[in-house]
């Protein structure tokens, strides 16, 4: 990975560690425009993988232990193996994004402005508050799939459904954290697997 590229995620990274209310990101706005880099990058990274690596649930439940694992073990610091090109756990056209169980954006590789957002009351179009379920899930089994209706990335006003698996991520310094990654049309993959998301 390039040394510029490595700066940029340890800064955005850092930065966003420190001023983890949407108040203090919006007066920061170094933030915003080096994370807007670096999603981009996320983003591009993102397209390029799906033409590289079939997605599976099976894939999207061994790479979001995998982050977790890598969470247990190195806390915040391991944060910025999430984010731009390269990077393991941006895969097969999708990527896993953090938020703790106050339902706060903690990390999301393409969508910064999310990030230090409160989200426990986001809507889906049908009225389902998914991240309080995703939390829900979460804290009384551990892990486990959610689906919901959400726009489709790059396709204006075209929702579908949306599979998330989410799992519960405890950092070395006592943080929890909820890891997730969805997709959309898992419905009959899911269903293969005996799989009936909340």
């Amino acid at each position: 990975m390039a040394k510029s590229s490595w700066m940029i995620k340890f800064v955005v990274v850092g930065l966003c560690i420190v001023f983890s209310s949407s108040a203090a990101l919006a007066q920061a706005p170094n933030i915003a425009q080096l994370s807007t880099k670096l999603a981009a990058e996320s983003e591009a990274y993102c397209v390029a993988t799906a033409a590289k690596e079939k997605l599976t649930p099976q894939l999207i439940m061994d790479k979001v232990g995998q982050a977790c694992t890598l969470v247990e073990k190195e806390g915040s610091p391991a944060f910025t193996k999430f984010l731009g090109k390269d990077s393991p756990f941006i895969f097969g056209g999708t990527y896993i994004w953090i938020h703790d169980l106050d339902g706060n954006m903690i990390l999301h590789p393409i969508k910064p402005a999310m990030i230090g957002k409160p989200l426990i009351n986001l809507k889906d179009k049908n009225g389902k508050l998914f991240f309080t379920t995703m939390n829900k899930l979460a804290e009384e089994k551990g892990s486990g799939w959610v689906s919901y209706i959400w726009e489709r990335p790059g396709k204006k006003g075209e929702f579908g459904l949306k599979s998330s698996f989410v799992k519960k991520c405890k950092t070395p310094d006592g943080k929890v954290l909820v890891l997730g990654c969805g997709e959309f049309d898992l419905e009959k993959a899911l269903a293969d697997m005996g799989v009936k998301p909340n």
